[in-house]
């Protein structure tokens, strides 16, 4: 097993990707903390992982709350004993919308969410990471080509990319690895509105392989990136799109 014993924070693991990589984890032997603000699909989750023998126990999070990412992390190591890897997946979208037309009040909802969630994950975690371990911060391919009426989401994934490669730097001494997944049109609750429009049948194909991706193909990156077979690894992106950017 490839996280025998490592304990965990998925945060945003009430479903879609958190949850196929709790489920991958604990296959693998980890313990996890999920967070989330869902406590009804996080107590899915955590039933889920239970089922296949694992340990999970679940704390309502709000990653744009200081107070309570800090006490997420507390009770894990409450819990637990230690801290081993932290996934920031916690995530949510914008509506399309050209710039000069975006209300400043739904600009800072996603970068608090996207982009402060995930800086105060990291703010909490790695000081607690007293014998090295993994983070993995979700962005998405918008951070890195740019997505035209997507200007919050796009502004927030490219930004916990340069966050990602900063905390890499300042703690890899520390046997801290820092990386981030970008992963593309993948089967979550985040698509289901894009599938009642007629974009779909070419947002759903447009990549090399011609399909979405699903939320387990995510996880297993995800399972490689906090293993020691990356060991050597930090600081890094990984793309998760089908081929999409290669288009």
């Amino acid at each position: 097993m490839r996280l025998q014993g490592k304990v965990t924070i998925i945060t945003g693991g009430g479903g879609g990707i958190g949850r196929a990589t709790a489920v991958r984890f604990a296959q693998e032997g980890a313990r996890l903390l999920i967070a989330d603000l869902n406590e009804e699909e996080s107590i899915t989750t955590v039933n889920l992982v239970k089922e296949i023998g694992g340990t999970a126990e679940f704390i309502r999070t709000d990653v744009t709350k200081a107070e309570e990412v800090e006490k997420m992390v507390d009770e894990t190591i409450r819990i637990f004993g230690k801290l081993d890897i932290l996934f920031n997946n916690a995530g949510t979208g914008s509506g399309e919308k050209k710039i000069p037309d975006i209300n400043l009040e739904d600009w800072q909802r996603v970068i608090d969410v996207n982009l402060t969630g995930v800086f105060l994950g990291l703010k909490y975690a790695l000081p607690k990471m007293q014998s090295g371990g993994a983070i993995i911060n979700t962005s998405s391919i918008a951070g890195i080509k740019g997505q035209k009426l997507l200007g919050p989401y796009t502004a927030s994934k490219s930004s916990v990319i340069a966050l990602t490669k900063a905390a890499s730097t300042e703690f890899g001494r520390k046997n801290i690895r820092v990386n981030a997944i970008a992963p593309g049109v993948i089967e979550t609750n985040m698509v289901s509105d894009w599938k009642k429009t007629d974009k779909w049948p070419i947002l759903s194909t447009a990549n090399a392989l011609k399909r979405i991706g699903k939320p387990e193909e995510v996880a297993n990156a995800v399972l490689f990136l906090v293993s020691d077979e990356a060991s050597f690894i930090t600081g890094e992106t990984l793309i998760i799109d089908g081929g999409t950017l290669n288009l």
